[in-house]
């Protein structure tokens, strides 16, 4: 049996399980290429920051459940200094919880129905429809719970921007959940579908859908930022500084002189010149970068700086006295400071490390840090 080619670009040595989880995936039938992210750590099934190229098969664990989670930043026309005070940031981190929910929305905020786009699209199964209509209507625009954040950030040039983190919520899961109890199981037992099977058009047309709902969920969110900005501050945004990358997804590719279908689970796609977006933890920098169109990393770079241990083992680790410590001079709900521990900056890899770990995959644009950070638990 052919065992696929693996490069890495690592911030650190592979722990022995994400090694075993990788040696697994590359005996996997129809894998021919894989590319690991310095970011990359344990996950269900494939871990997050990894990149598989397969040449028929897809392969939803090597996506992952949130579907077109991703990155949209946009900049303001005004200085960081806006939030300096606590006062401002306050009213801000109050107004934020009232606009964007984590989990659902209230009747008072709800949109009436989802962007035509969306609606008008079809998804291939009635269930799903009708999730669509239920579900995925009160939880567009809404941020999500753990890892997924808005944030505002200070260049190096003290302008204010905004970032938001999240993804296609409960209906993404529903869409691979849906698609895996169709699938078959590799030899590795991985669950896979046949692209070119009617079972395998069905869930690219259903990703497709997710993505969409993803990136206009998350500029309803910046739209709706942008509006309480202009009431509170007075600011208005630059709109043609918007940018914005997904880093869970599948698609068609050439690589190498040939077709094949990319999965990145955890990994975002940089192509010579294409605008990516990398953050850190919730206290340590961002980037906004320019992919460098490494082929041998199947043109990618890492989504974040991943995490250094798990979410359990961060609760157990660190105090909300070490969270502040940590925290330091970045403005964030302070009653939710039990619950953030799992996301306190060190339970992640350090960024810098990461990035030093990737210079032949991306080049960075713009550096920026974080000045207030919204987050659900």
């Amino acid at each position: 049996m052919n065992k696929a080619s693996v490069k890495m670009w690592l911030a650190e040595p592979l722990k022995q399980e994400v090694a075993s989880a990788l040696e697994r995936l590359a005996k996997t039938e129809d894998v021919y290429h894989i590319a690991v992210m310095p970011d990359v750590h344990l996950a269900k099934d494939v871990c997050i920051g990894t990149v598989v190229a397969t040449q028929s098969r897809l392969y939803p664990q090597a996506v992952g459940n949130d579907i077109g989670c991703g990155m949209t930043a946009i900049c303001f026309q005004c200085q960081a200094d806006i939030l300096k005070e606590e006062k401002a940031a306050a009213r801000l981190l109050n107004g934020l919880g009232k606009l964007v929910p984590t989990n659902r929305h209230p009747k008072l905020t709800m949109v009436d129905s989802l962007p035509d786009a969306l609606q008008e699209a079809p998804l291939s199964d009635p269930q799903l429809e009708k999730l669509k209509r239920r579900d995925a209507r009160v939880q567009f625009a809404t941020l999500g719970r753990g890892n997924h954040f808005l944030e505002f950030q200070c260049s190096t040039q003290n302008e204010l921007w905004l970032m938001v983190h999240s993804g296609s919520r409960a209906i993404g899961q529903s869409i691979t959940n849906h698609h895996l109890r169709q699938a078959a199981t590799a030899n590795t037992g991985l669950l896979f579908l046949h692209a070119i099977s009617e079972m395998g058009q069905a869930y690219l047309q259903d990703i497709d859908w997710a993505y969409a709902y993803a990136d206009l969920s998350r500029k309803a969110i910046i739209e709706a930022v942008i509006v309480l900005m202009e009431e509170f501050f007075g600011v208005s945004a630059d709109l043609s500084s918007m940018m914005a990358c997904h880093h869970n997804h599948v698609k068609r590719e050439k690589h190498f002189g040939e077709s094949y279908w990319v999965h990145r689970k955890g990994a975002v796609s940089a192509a010579n010149g294409e605008v990516g977006i990398i953050p850190g933890s919730m206290g340590t920098s961002s980037f906004h970068v320019e992919g460098r169109g490494c082929e041998s990393a199947l043109r990618s770079s890492s989504h974040g700086a991943g995490r250094a241990m798990s979410r359990y083992e961060a609760r157990k680790t660190f105090t909300i006295k070490q969270l502040r410590q940590q925290m330091t001079c970045i403005w964030f709900d302070h009653r939710l400071e039990k619950q953030l521990r799992e996301e306190t900056p060190l339970a992640y890899k350090d960024i810098h490390t990461v990035m030093r770990a990737q210079r032949e995959l991306v080049r960075i644009v713009r550096k920026l840090r974080p000045v207030l950070s919204y987050k659900g638990t």
